[in-house]
């Protein structure tokens, strides 16, 4: 069960894992994800699924390495098990035909948009995907996004890729030169709150995918608590997709960094253990 069946290295920062998980393959809709666990004593984390097979029986995961958990995860390979693999959990995207729609991936959200992309084509839309990273190096699936896009859109910070810039550049000419039904964005939290800002001035329905800290995926610990339209929401049941125009992101920010010293803590004390193992 939940046995990884392949391993690749997509960026220099990110990983993609197959793993074999025939319910979930099954079971799975765009915008869902699953909550794994690596050992007994190892946090529960929330990924998005980037991509299933359920005629194999496996889901593809995607996650960059940036703590202690992914860092775990990272070390893993093809053969292992992971301990807990949960899901699909959340209630998956509205997909039907709204006309043209925008769609934004910063960084490792790209993971995510791609299956809901696929399905957004499938059921008549004209796609405008923008993609953007740091660098060029961690882009992935461009040429995945641009098979299913009528036009494709690259932004990196530095400028090593694309336009230099933001993608909020590319959608502010978009929404100028277009009449765009509908933008979805899934990324970083500063990026989602600059795209709500920006679509708002247009008046353009926007809906974002929330990641915040999750526990048990059932709405019962609350640690995924967000505000939208003034009424507290879980991102792992009522979400993790909501309307961009109505969350407080200044209180997401907020919460995004209780725990940052527990968890620059925790890397450090995993680093030890494995330099000390070498």
């Amino acid at each position: 069960m939940n046995e990884i069946i392949c391993k690749e290295k997509i960026t220099s920062e990110a990983y993609m894992l197959d793993v074999s998980a025939p319910q979930i393959a099954r079971a799975y809709q765009p915008g869902q994800f699953i909550i794994l666990r690596n050992t007994e004593r190892g946090e529960r984390i929330p990924l998005t699924v980037a991509d299933v097979n359920p005629r194999e029986g496996f889901i593809s995961l995607i996650f960059a390495v940036v703590g202690k958990s992914t860092r775990e995860l990272a070390s893993l390979n093809v053969g292992d098990e992971i301990l807990d693999l949960l899901g699909p959990l959340g209630k998956p995207s509205k997909i039907k035909k709204y006309g043209t729609v925008a769609c934004i991936g910063g960084g490792i959200g790209a993971a995510p948009l791609y299956p809901i992309i696929r399905a957004l084509s499938g059921a008549g839309n004209r796609i405008f995907t923008i993609l953007g990273a740091r660098c060029g190096e961690l882009l992935f699936w461009r040429s995945r996004m641009e098979k299913l896009s009528e036009q494709t859109y690259i932004t990196t910070d530095d400028g090593s890729c694309g336009k230099k810039g933001y993608v909020t550049d590319e959608l502010g000419h978009l929404l100028d030169e277009r009449n765009i039904d509908r933008v979805i964005a899934i990324g970083p939290l500063v990026m989602m709150s600059a795209v709500s800002a920006l679509t708002r001035g247009y008046g353009v329905d926007t809906i974002v995918s929330l990641n915040p800290v999750m526990v048990d995926g059932t709405g019962m610990c609350g640690a995924c608590r967000v505000t939208v339209g003034g009424v507290t929401k879980f991102a792992c049941v009522d979400g993790p997709e909501f309307n961009a125009h109505e969350v407080d992101f200044d209180e997401l920010f907020h919460r995004a960094g209780f725990y940052l010293r527990e968890e620059e803590h925790s890397l450090k004390r995993y680093i030890g253990r494995e330099n000390n193992e070498r």
